[in-house]
């Protein structure tokens, strides 16, 4: 099943696991450099026998990837940080949570659950080493993997903000000063430093013709370097919102429909106002959702003889704000659910509430905007 972050592989432990394009192109890159360096160390296996446990090699990593992104998720899962989905991708894994942590030691704890998790296997696999020397096959399997790991372990470590030891750095400098902003642009400052470092050396490498390993420096650097600038303008667009709520940018114009409309009926109102998302009532009570989405899933010839009722977000599905809802916090929201539009309701949110408004992502962007500018103009 083809998904917005990828390939949905399976579930574990609740989690969602995605498997991105282009981990396949770096599946077959490792199977390849493992079955090299098979044949460096032993010359004496046959090509199938390289190339199978090249392969194996590249599966055990990956599978030590899922482990240590699973690592942090159980952490956050442990301080009831909701853990949207875990994405293997061209630079390895990444576990997506539905908000930062809330206090240091929290963001400590679980940024350093994965280099733990590296150094575990690492560990592990060393053993394997020790404790079956005379099994050629199986340790030499285990050998690989063990430097993988700990090489992974000891790379995430680097103080560079988005990688976890940037987070480790990010907490201490959270614990120290008790500011969220300033730690994260000082670990992003270091992030940047050791992005640019690695572009340097991939260039240096350039030079001496040492193509992959230029290539794979100048990438990671690359990386590094647009995620560091990525959080440290998310920390910006949180000072942006804060002191912002609901009612502070809702439209109070509710596009509102009757539930016994047409579908027919209901792509004319579409097309007449260029409105993609409607509230539904029925008597004054709120009903359900519907929007183009849930139009496009019927037969256009079965239009004329479905009414919005039949096909519209049901009420109790609805993710509705609070007018007083701070705006961060429904930003976040809106971006873990993967929605651009929510109601304002006054009340309770059952049937009786009172609409008050509708919220968009195109309303807190324009907020943003504006007060980038205004910013701009002040500073000038």
């Amino acid at each position: 099943m083809f998904q917005s972050q990828g390939i949905r592989i399976g579930r574990i432990l609740g989690i969602p696991i995605y498997l991105d394009l282009s981990w396949i192109l770096v599946f077959g890159l490792i199977t390849y450099w493992q079955s090299e360096v098979f044949a460096q160390l032993y010359p004496r296996w046959t090509a199938t026998e390289h190339w199978t446990l090249g392969g194996i090699a590249s599966l055990l990593l990956f599978s030590s990837v899922v482990f240590h992104e699973l690592a942090h998720s159980v952490v956050a899962q442990h301080y009831k940080i909701k853990v949207l989905s875990i994405t293997l991708f061209l630079f390895g894994g990444l576990a997506r949570i539905a908000r930062d942590p809330s206090q240091a030691s929290q963001e400590f704890n679980i940024a350093i659950a994965g280099p733990l998790a590296s150094g575990f296997l690492a560990g592990m696999f060393w053993g394997v080493t020790r404790l079956l020397p005379g099994s050629e096959m199986l340790s030499g399997v285990a050998g690989q993997l063990f430097q993988l790991n700990a090489w992974l372990a000891l790379f995430n470590l680097l103080p560079g903000f988005p990688l976890d030891g940037g987070r480790v750095f990010r907490a201490m400098v959270w614990g120290a000063t008790k500011d969220f902003a300033r730690a994260t642009r000082v670990a992003g400052a270091s992030g940047k430093l050791i992005a640019f470092g690695l572009i340097c050396i991939g260039v240096s490498l350039a030079f001496r013709r040492d193509w992959p390993d230029a290539a794979w420096s100048i990438f990671i650097g690359w990386f590094l370097l647009n995620a560091a600038q990525a959080s440290v303008a998310q920390v910006t667009i949180q000072e942006m919102l804060a002191g912002l709520c609901a009612s502070d940018v809702m439209n109070q114009e509710v596009p509102i429909i009757p539930a016994n409309m047409s579908l027919e009926e209901y792509s004319g109102e579409v097309l007449r106002t260029g409105r993609r998302v409607h509230l539904v009532t029925m008597h004054d009570r709120l009903v359900g959702l519907m929007n183009v989405s849930a139009l496009s899933q019927v037969p256009r010839e079965d239009w004329n003889v479905n009414s919005v009722q039949a096909v519209m977000v049901p009420r109790e599905k609805i993710l509705w704000a609070a007018p007083d809802e701070p705006l961060q916090k429904l930003l976040e929201r809106l971006i873990a659910a993967d929605v651009n539009q929510m109601p304002v309701i006054a009340g309770s949110g059952d049937g009786s509430s009172r609409i008050v408004g509708m919220l968009s992502r195109d309303s807190i962007l324009q907020v943003i905007q504006a007060r980038t500018q205004l910013g701009r103009l002040t500073a000038g």
